[in-house]
């Protein structure tokens, strides 16, 4: 069976790498087309080079940005409203656009708590992506971005509560992290095999190697430590989509 088409959609440069680059690099990998849609950033910046490198390793295509600020970095998009006060039918619908124009069969973004960090624009990108996934397949909204498209499901990069005392064992207990119940995650994903893929992209996100960020704790850390860190990805299957998906293609 082909692996099914996968549309990424998350919140800054380096979000891609980190929730979900095993398994962008697994589809990929396999044959199939996969995608990202980034929220924030502008394209002329030093980030959207080092996301272009990032996916470039994860076989995952040019960036697609949609050009927001980051909620905490005024200076990311300069002219532009930061994400989260952008007009949710503006936002909406240029995602619309993304998705009618790639027509993925699954899509994956963040989890309602915006993953373990809870960033303001990881859970709005949340919120935003189940409305667009929703939205693009009836014709009647946004007439004027593409015919309508229907993905099979909608995938959320999380992780359970069992898991999160030993990742802050890794990456330490800097601030709360947020995890879902362990019953509530449908696919446990072993990413070893993409490992290196993954590695390497997170640490393609250089300036937030330099800066301290997670990529940068995880350029620090001992080989062993990155792989407990890095080698599982979960998902929850969001479904707004019942009659068209019958089990979580990620584990296909």
């Amino acid at each position: 069976m082909p692996v099914p088409s996968l549309l990424g959609v998350f919140a800054h440069p380096d979000d891609e790498s980190l929730s979900a680059g095993g398994v962008l690099a697994r589809h990929a990998s396999a044959g199939a087309r996969t995608a990202v849609v980034t929220a924030t950033w502008g394209a002329d910046t030093m980030r959207a080079g080092e996301l272009a490198d990032a996916l470039g390793i994860l076989g995952a295509g040019e960036p697609r940005m949609l050009g927001y600020a980051d909620a905490r970095v005024p200076s990311s998009a300069p002219g532009a409203p930061r994400f989260c006060d952008a007009p949710l039918d503006e936002v909406i619908h240029r995602l619309v656009a993304h998705i009618r124009e790639f027509r993925p069969d699954v899509m994956v973004t963040h989890d309602a708590y915006g993953g373990l960090p809870g960033h303001p624009d990881h859970v709005h990108t949340h919120r935003v992506t189940v409305l667009a996934a929703q939205a693009a397949a009836l014709g009647g909204l946004y007439p004027d971005a593409g015919p309508p498209w229907q993905p099979r499901s909608l995938c959320l990069a999380t992780h359970p509560e069992s898991a999160v005392p030993a990742l802050k064992d890794v990456i330490g207990a800097r601030r709360a992290v947020y995890g879902v119940p362990d019953e509530q995650v449908t696919a446990t994903v072993d990413v070893r095999p993409w490992l290196r893929q993954k590695t390497a992209a997170v640490l393609a996100h250089r300036s937030e190697v330099e800066r301290g960020g997670l990529p940068g704790l995880i350029a620090g850390l001992p080989a062993d430590a990155r792989e407990r860190l890095l080698s599982t990805e979960w998902y929850v299957r969001h479904d707004p989509f019942p009659a068209a998906a019958a089990r979580t293609e990620l584990t296909a």
